[in-house]
């Protein structure tokens, strides 16, 4: 996740930029800075998951009391340091980041490959956190889970680091509580490490883009060209590569190897083609074929949170918003109605058929050599048919319209409702289950 070799660079080779924070000593400094305002930290759910679930036995489908009183601890140590938390989960996959999310989930399949041939060599789980996966569907029920504790869960309908770095800017948050190198590139608050986190004493590591830039002597608004140039999940390192190849040529010309080059050529490479008021404009000015230059404006426009521009960019346009697939068979009020249940995180998946026309599904525990066992995605065919028929009309325009005339659009809307959640629920607990 995030952008390649960023966070290795950060932490081996820029170590300034690694900060250690007091997260109690920077709420009180916040709510001086901001009177009118809570400490806010906005947490990255998706990041989290592992943090969170230290359970023994998770082979067999997780241990759910053991893990509601971890979550509980958490919430526990940020009230007593009189800290609010808003948590964001990912509710869909964009387009431009399918091909990397694909790729990851058959990456998570051979590692649960490997886990069922232990189980079957020794009988018994593996021990070791390389070898691990997080029970299904703990993303989904987390999100439910921490609603049932109090808490503010939402969940994205569009990217999910974007939604957060947004949130958190707009709403004055004192930090993003995460471990994803693109909040560095997002110009927003600042960005927390989950993963050196110590809930005893309150501290983590800051991620510091200030710091980086100082170092790699770059303005703010060229992170997004850096992260575009060393890969991330838009732009692939592989399409960047002559360019990237170039710059280090040119970089070892006028300077001795070291570690981490490869990030200190790109940035160099962005200071001598840097926009000036003369000249070309933007990636116009970097010696680009045409779909090198149509990819780095497309993963650009991607870091621009509301009101930002960049130089690098002829026209600072925000990216166009996802088409809804389904905008002729489902009504707009309706759609209306399933967003906002979707983000307040008080439904499951509903959101997604009725924008996209599908059911999106992530790994499952299951052994792919097990014969006798179909797998989930062919058990479960007849119910995703059937929340698709009762959810999608046949035609645009005529089975919605004709039974919202017969049972009132609400009625009507919350009886199929609650029937569709119902329906995907059990199917993410069975896949947990079995």
């Amino acid at each position: 996740m995030g952008v390649k070799g960023l966070q290795y660079f950060m932490e081996g080779c820029c170590p300034d930029s690694c900060v250690p924070v007091d997260l109690k000593q920077m709420a009180v400094d916040h709510v001086k800075a901001h009177p009118d305002s809570a400490a806010t930290v906005v947490v990255d759910g998706m990041a989290c998951l592992r943090y969170w679930y230290r359970c023994q036995a998770w082979v067999h489908g997780g241990q759910w009391q053991e893990y509601m009183h971890i979550l509980q601890e958490f919430l526990d140590a940020f009230t007593a340091a009189d800290i609010r938390l808003v948590f964001f989960f990912d509710g869909t996959v964009e387009e431009q980041k399918r091909a990397e999310w694909v790729k990851r989930r058959l990456r998570v399949n051979q590692d649960i490959a490997r886990i069922f041939q232990h189980i079957k060599t020794h009988g018994q789980q593996p021990n070791s956190r390389d070898l691990f996966c997080l029970p299904s569907g703990l993303a989904t029920f987390s999100r439910f889970a921490l609603k049932s504790l109090g808490q503010e869960s939402r969940c994205s309908v569009r990217e999910g680091d974007y939604e957060i770095s947004d949130y958190a800017l707009s709403h004055n948050c004192m930090g993003i509580l995460g471990q994803d190198t693109d909040f560095v590139i997002y110009n927003t608050v600042p960005y927390l490490s989950i993963n050196k986190l110590n809930l005893n004493n309150m501290t983590t590591v800051l991620f510091s883009r200030e710091r980086l830039c100082h170092v790699l002597k770059l303005h703010m608004t060229d992170l997004p060209l850096l992260a575009c140039l060393l890969g991330n999940d838009v732009v692939p390192e592989q399409q960047m590569e002559r360019l990237r190849n170039s710059a280090l040529a040119s970089y070892r010309m006028k300077h001795k190897q070291v570690q981490g080059d490869k990030v200190y050529a790109v940035a160099d490479f962005i200071s001598v083609h840097h926009p000036s008021s003369e000249g070309t404009f933007g990636v116009s000015s970097l010696s680009l074929v045409e779909a090198e230059k149509e990819a780095l404006e497309k993963g650009i426009r991607l870091y621009l949170l509301t009101g930002q521009m960049s130089p690098w960019l002829e026209s600072s346009r925000a990216f166009p918003e996802s088409v809804c697939l389904m905008g002729n068979y489902v009504p707009g009020d309706i759609l209306q109605a399933a967003m906002e249940k979707h983000t307040q995180a008080e439904c499951f998946l509903v959101y997604n058929v009725l924008y996209d026309g599908v059911v999106e599904c992530s790994n499952t525990l299951e052994d792919e050599d097990e014969v006798e066992l179909p797998p989930q995605a062919v058990l479960y065919l007849p119910v995703r048919e059937r929340i698709y028929g009762l959810l999608l009309p046949v035609q645009p325009g005529v089975s919605f319209l004709y039974l919202l005339r017969i049972y009132g659009k609400k009625s009507y809307f919350m009886m199929h409702f609650y029937y569709v959640v119902t329906c995907l629920q059990l199917m993410q607990l069975v896949c947990i289950t079995i």
